[in-house]
């Protein structure tokens, strides 16, 4: 009789406890579904939608408080997510990670913040350790990054913190410490590989990259763009396009728009219109859409090819644009001579920036139109050093040299600090006009704000002192220049040649070869006036013949002028003639005027009469020609002829240019 109640009791208490787990089952259902909810809303930026999610949920686990924490952080809202860190009911290892997380991803200054948590914690896990590393090697603390990637047990150092390290150091140019975390790695990621790689590449050491490259055990599209561009930047353009054509080959491996940015930006840089055009339609073909990242180097790449229909073509197509977008293709019209319609496309601008005003500064100057650039310049909302070096670079373009340093001096007034670029330029202004006096203002400016060790500005320092006639001070920073490239070498080379140091600049030559330096158009010009002012003939030639036999630089008009200049002044004046009529392009007046010179010299009446008849075909009031035969008519008795000549020049009304000299006071 007892056994039925007792089985009928049984039977209820299963009955509500059934009851209970299904409810407890639906709660937590309901849980997890508006926890993914709050996650998802928050990673679309609908914060509103995530807080009102969370403060309608009639239970909260500590999931619930980490995703809200995690929706505010996202969406910039630090100080939010920190309120919510501290009500939560209960913190764990994974809401102390959160935290921290919010922290290492805001302003380095808030890893003071992310290091008291981390300090608190009780239990940490391998997260805890990631997310701090990355932190404070973002944050450009390595030496702290450092310091606890050794507290770190060993078994949750790889990949992850010895990735983030490895990024810290190459961050901060030490590639020696990212070598020897990667080599004490035990475990290693493709991320591991291609920060070497990516690390090695900046540092240009593209063999060392290569060689690493090829060891990988797996690559993938990442790996490929970093070896891709290290060589492009190089300037080796073939392999860097070899290895595209490889990883297409060989490897299953989907390009996508940062790839295909580099090879944009690569066929533009390089001129490669075959390889450019083939890029366009591979992209076509495969249907990638022209985002605003991939759009851009496309536009900038017709740009250099001086293609602004094609370039336009895919700016209309793009759905999105930024101020890169508006820019690139104002950039486009200005660079290829059509600063009107650049006008037009800037006045459409939805959002202009520094940028956007500078480019038509720089295009209406290109043109001469100064008027136009200061009144630009004067409708800026706000005038950094950008904008008044752009103004000062239009003054210095035009030879307007007086009004270059006079804005250089507003804008010291202005209190806009000067950029390496902003000196360089004006030291150009004050080289054109000669006047050692500013310049050597200029150069105490320099000393002032620390600048004496930028590059540029040393290489303009050296240009201005030797066009001033100061060739000693102008050597002497030339020595110290801690590592001097070519444009160094090809100023001070220059400086010799023209204040009649012709040994000094070939000894100056010979040592920039054996450093390793590749000469170019410029150091050649520089060579060929230092021969000709020392009388270096045989030299000379040498020089010359050696520009296309070792160097494959084609001699331009300015070579051949040098060339027929030395060669006139040693008295080989049919060698000179010979050497003209072999020009592969049509000699401009300097190149006559030079033999006309070389003809008054050695009294050459018949080849004076030949200079003569060109250059005034190329410059009808030059009044040289007259002043070169009058003389040698005279010279050869011939009286009569120079005086009908001088007629010839009066009726004409071609004067003489007065002989002018720089006074400063």
């Amino acid at each position: 009789m007892l056994e039925k109640p007792t089985t009928l009791l049984l039977q209820k208490r299963l009955f509500h406890l059934k009851s209970s787990n299904t409810h407890t089952n639906r709660a937590g259902k309901f849980i997890i579904h508006c926890n993914s909810q709050i996650t998802k809303h928050g990673r679309n930026g609908n914060l509103k939608e995530a807080e009102s999610i969370f403060s309608r949920m009639p239970q909260k686990n500590v999931i619930s408080w980490t995703a809200i924490l995690t929706a505010y952080y996202e969406n910039g809202h630090i100080a939010k997510a920190r309120e919510m860190f501290d009500k939560m009911p209960q913190k764990t290892t994974a809401s102390y990670n959160a935290m921290i997380t919010a922290y290492t991803r805001s302003k380095p200054i808030m890893m003071r913040e992310a290091s008291k948590l981390f300090a608190e914690m009780t239990e940490r896990n391998s997260v805890s350790y990631a997310t701090m590393i990355t932190g404070l090697a973002r944050a450009g603390m390595v030496d702290d990054a450092e310091e606890l990637y050794l507290e770190t047990p060993l078994d949750w150092r790889d990949p992850v913190c010895s990735n983030a390290l490895i990024s810290g150091h190459l961050k901060v140019g030490r590639l020696e410490d990212a070598i020897r975390i990667f080599e004490g790695m035990v475990k290693r990621d493709v991320v591991s590989w291609s920060s070497m790689i990516d690390g090695y590449c900046k540092k240009e050491k593209i063999d060392h990259a290569r060689e690493l490259f090829e060891k990988m055990p797996e690559r993938n599209v990442v790996t490929w763009t970093a070896m891709i561009d290290g060589h492009m930047k190089m300037g080796c353009y073939e392999v860097g396009f070899g290895l595209f054509l490889r990883m297409r080959n060989e490897a299953f491996v989907q390009v996508n728009p940062m790839l295909l940015t580099v090879i944009f930006e690569a066929c533009g840089e390089f001129g490669k219109y075959k390889e450019g055009i083939q890029m366009h339609g591979l992209v076509s073909r495969v249907g990638f859409q022209f985002d605003v990242f991939l759009g851009n180097a496309v536009i900038t790449m017709y740009s250099r090819f001086g293609f602004v229909d094609e370039a336009r073509k895919i700016f209309d197509m793009m759905t999105k644009k930024d101020v890169v977008s508006w820019n690139s293709l104002i950039a486009c019209y200005v660079q290829n001579d059509e600063v009107e319609e650049a006008y037009v496309l800037f006045e459409k601008t939805p959002k202009k920036d520094v940028i956007s005003w500078t480019t038509m500064i720089t295009g209406f100057s290109s043109k001469g139109k100064m008027g136009k650039s200061i009144e630009l310049f004067r409708m800026m909302p706000k005038h950094d050093d950008i904008a008044w070096t752009a103004v000062i670079s239009g003054f210095v373009g035009n030879s307007e040299y007086e009004e270059a340093i006079y804005w250089f001096i507003e804008m010291v007034r202005k209190m806009v600090r000067p950029n390496p670029l902003t000196l360089s330029t004006v030291l150009s202004a004050s080289a054109g006009l000669a006047t050692l006096k500013q310049g050597l203002l200029i150069h105490t400016i320099v000393l002032k704000m620390g600048m004496e060790f930028d590059l540029s500005t040393q290489n303009s320092l050296v240009s201005m002192y030797t066009k001033c006639g100061n060739v000693a001070d102008g050597h002497q920073i030339f020595m110290s220049i801690k590592s001097p490239n070519i444009v160094s070498f090809n100023t001070m080379i220059t400086g010799f040649a023209q204040n009649g140091f012709g040994e000094e600049a070939l000894e100056l030559f010979h040592k920039m070869l054996n450093e390793g330096h590749k000469p170019n158009q410029i150091t050649f010009l520089g060579v060929l006036s230092a021969c000709t002012h020392a009388g270096l003939l045989e030299q000379g030639w040498n020089h010359f013949r050696s520009m296309q036999s070792l160097y494959q630089i084609d001699p331009g008009p300015y070579h051949y002028a040098c060339m027929v200049d030395l060669l006139g002044r040693a008295g080989f004046l049919d060698d000179a003639i010979d050497l003209i009529h072999s020009m592969p392009c049509e000699p401009h007046s300097g190149i006559w005027g030079a033999l006309l010179g070389a003809s008054r010299m050695h009294l050459r009446l018949d080849v004076a009469k030949l200079a003569a008849q060109q250059l005034l075909e190329l410059e009808l009031d030059n009044a040289a020609p007259y002043a070169v035969l009058s003389y040698l008519y005279s010279s050869a008795g011939r009286k009569s002829d120079s005086e009908q000549l001088r007629m010839a020049q009066r009726l004409k009304g071609v004067k003489k240019s007065p002989g002018c000299s720089w006074i400063i006071v």
